[in-house]
């Protein structure tokens, strides 16, 4: 017969967790800021972990008395085992010095039964002929990156960290000559409009065909990839990586286009276009990714980000 898996739990660190809460009245401060009742694998100890955060949300004082008088309350004494259960829970621990190291357990062993649910959805999705790889892919990585995030330690900063934090922002801004908290454009008239681009906008660039949108765009990515030394994603759908490079070039070299893409250089154009590459070096040491996929989903663009954010860091994306 095959063996049966059992979701990752702790019944002794649950336990721990609300044995040491009844011996140590501040105990919970150690956990309240991660834990949650649903964290808990027993339904049970998560219903008494529940009634121990409404005593410590209410300021008052956590016993055996009071968490039996909560949990009757709340109607759920009898299902929690009684007074007789909560007692076994406090003379379980001989000490509430561990708590956090426990609740900590418990919080890990949440994540993992997470991931198996998660896991269990997207195979249940892969194995459905009707969705799209490209869904699939999407929807796991939304899962995932959920997760991850949830699991993220938040916690409160003394005011004198956040003040040096703050201070140091304040005194990178007075170095700098354009003063701005965005990320800059390289336009001053843009960059005084919008005070460089913030994070979580989208801005959008709009104008007829031939205009030079694309040339803007290029020119802006540049800047902030050679000049700021900050991470740009910019995805072409229409233009290949060698058109946009060939750009940089002319731009750079100050040569007609017409020359460089027909192959009618004269001397001095070579001599102009050697010395645009050794200047456009640093572009090679610069963190500008491009992707010129064409027609390329938002789904796939958001995977590409998302990747490109881990590897590398990304505070500006160019679609163009």
């Amino acid at each position: 017969m095959p063996t049966l898996k059992v979701p990752p739990h702790s019944e002794e660190a649950e336990k721990s967790v609300l044995g040491a809460c009844l011996i140590d009245k501040d105990a919970v401060i150690s956990v309240v800021e991660f834990l949650r009742p649903e964290h808990f694998y027993d339904e049970n100890h998560g219903q008494i972990f529940e009634a121990i955060l409404v005593l410590y949300e209410d300021r008052a004082p956590i016993d055996i008395i009071t968490l039996t008088e909560k949990l009757k309350k709340q109607k759920a004494l009898k299902r929690t085992g009684g007074a007789t259960y909560l007692s076994e829970l406090a003379s379980s621990v001989p000490t509430a010095a561990n708590i956090e190291h426990y609740g900590h357990i418990i919080k890990d062993d949440y994540t993992k039964r997470m991931l198996i649910s998660a896991a269990a959805r997207v195979s249940e999705q892969a194995f459905d002929e009707s969705s799209e790889a490209d869904q699939v892919l999407d929807k796991a990585e939304q899962e995932i990156f959920a997760l991850s995030q949830a699991h993220l330690k938040q916690v409160f900063i003394p005011v004198k960290d956040a003040l040096a934090e703050s201070f140091d922002r304040l005194d990178e801004l007075h170095k700098k000559a354009s003063g701005l908290r965005g990320v800059p454009s390289g336009f001053k008239d843009l960059d005084n409009m919008l005070a460089g681009f913030q994070p979580s906008n989208m801005i959008v660039l709009a104008a007829r065909p031939g205009i030079g949108k694309t040339a803007l765009a290029l020119n802006i990515a540049r800047h902030v990839a050679v000049e700021e030394k900050t991470s740009v994603g910019f995805f072409s759908l229409e233009m290949s990586k060698e058109e946009l490079v060939d750009r940089l070039l002319i731009r750079q070299a100050e040569i007609d286009a017409w020359k460089l893409k027909t192959g009618k250089l004269e001397e001095d154009d070579f001599t102009k276009l050697s010395e645009a590459m050794g200047a456009l070096g640093d572009v090679a040491e610069a963190p500008l990714f491009i992707d010129d996929t064409p027609a390329a989903s938002v789904l796939e663009m958001r995977t590409k980000a998302r990747r490109l954010q881990v590897e590398h860091g990304l505070e500006l994306i160019i679609v163009d």
